[in-house]
């Protein structure tokens, strides 16, 4: 894959006129959910080029992030005629943002889209780096396929309209972003007051953090390495997550934040992560993150869940560990009897 255009704006309709012009589509189709229509969209509005474009919604939240919602949008961009030729301008949080990639990256075997995510979590995390997808089966993610945008447009005026939860849920890859980068990444992080956020101040951490991701995923576009960094929390996540669909659904962050404490009590066993930043980090994700409710009775599902894991390899759940902060473990294996202690870890601690 190509390296991606990132612009970090504060005039996005500008912005996104210049990447329109720079892909030369015969036709512009804009996707966004119910949500982001409403209070997003008109951002962009005074972009001329998109005053004609056709809009395409879909409804909000992850469990609308399904095959029965990118047949609508591969349904109307064939009704309303997009050609080979023709751009997606994707406007909302991650689950528009891999849904619309994936719906352009495979209509037609492939037509180019434009990404700005209005979300904290799909700035830093599923509006960059190529992956696209959708949940199947079940399973978060299960079907996607790499492709980069043509451009990914970030302004973090987006932010105002943002509630708490949902700024908590993208500040939650941040950390993960600080926790695989450096000790001055990490604390700062750490230090930031995110109850009440000053966007200015966010506004560069995001382009930090969006940095540190572009620069893993340049040495590794596909996954098949370094990438896996990025993983970190999310083996343990995913299978929080995948679990909450069945009941309750939580957010993205929040699942990655539960994956981190107990990927992090996994790194201090077993790769020597150091046990006072562990518990620096995990007191700061309780202090801002509910727990999700699980009891013993749990952890079977959780574990057949991790063996879904994309990272996995002949049926090994691999796990992406720490050293330390900066220091990057892929690969690591744990016994059942080790991931049940980190859970049983998560559940304890406060």
């Amino acid at each position: 894959m190509q390296k991606q255009k990132l612009i970090i704006s504060e005039n996005p309709a500008a912005a996104l006129a210049g990447a329109i012009a720079e892909c030369a589509p015969d036709r512009i189709f804009i996707l966004a959910d119910e949500t982001t229509a409403r209070l997003c969209l008109p951002e962009v509005r005074g972009c001329k080029l998109i005053a004609d474009a056709p809009l395409i919604t879909i409804k909000p939240a992850d469990q609308n992030k399904t095959l029965d919602s990118v047949a609508h949008v591969w349904t109307e961009l064939g009704r309303l005629g997009a050609t080979r030729h023709s751009l997606v301008v994707n406007i909302g949080g991650g689950m528009v943002t891999d849904l619309g990639g994936f719906a352009a990256s495979t209509f037609k075997r492939g037509i180019a889209y434009i990404n700005i995510p209005t979300t904290l979590l799909a700035m830093v995390d599923a509006s960059v780096g190529g992956k696209t997808g959708i949940n199947f089966n079940g399973l978060k993610n299960e079907i996607g396929v790499f492709n980069n945008a043509a451009c990914v447009i970030i302004d973090t005026a987006f932010l105002r309209t943002m509630d708490a939860e949902n700024m908590l849920s993208g500040y939650a890859e941040m950390l993960k972003h600080g926790l695989i980068s450096d000790e001055s990444a990490w604390a700062a992080l750490l230090r930031f007051d995110i109850s009440r956020p000053d966007l200015a101040l966010l506004r560069q951490m995001v382009a930090e953090s969006v940095g540190i991701k572009e620069r893993i995923v340049l040495q590794d576009p596909t996954e098949q390495g370094l990438r896996k960094a990025l993983n970190l929390g999310h083996t343990v996540g995913h299978a929080f997550e995948s679990l909450a669909l069945r009941r309750t659904p939580v957010l993205h962050g929040y699942a990655v934040a539960y994956g981190l404490v107990c990927e992090l009590y996994l790194s201090a066993l077993k790769t020597g992560f150091p046990t006072d930043k562990m518990h620096q980090t995990v007191a700061f994700i309780n202090a801002h993150y509910d727990k999700m409710p699980i009891t013993c009775d749990d952890y079977p599902a959780l574990l057949e869940l991790m063996t879904h894991d994309k990272k996995n390899t002949a049926g090994t759940i691999n796990f992406t560990l720490l050293g330390g902060v900066g220091d990057i473990r892929i690969n690591q294996t744990a016994t059942k009897e080790e991931i049940f202690e980190a859970l049983d870890f998560y559940r304890e601690s406060n």
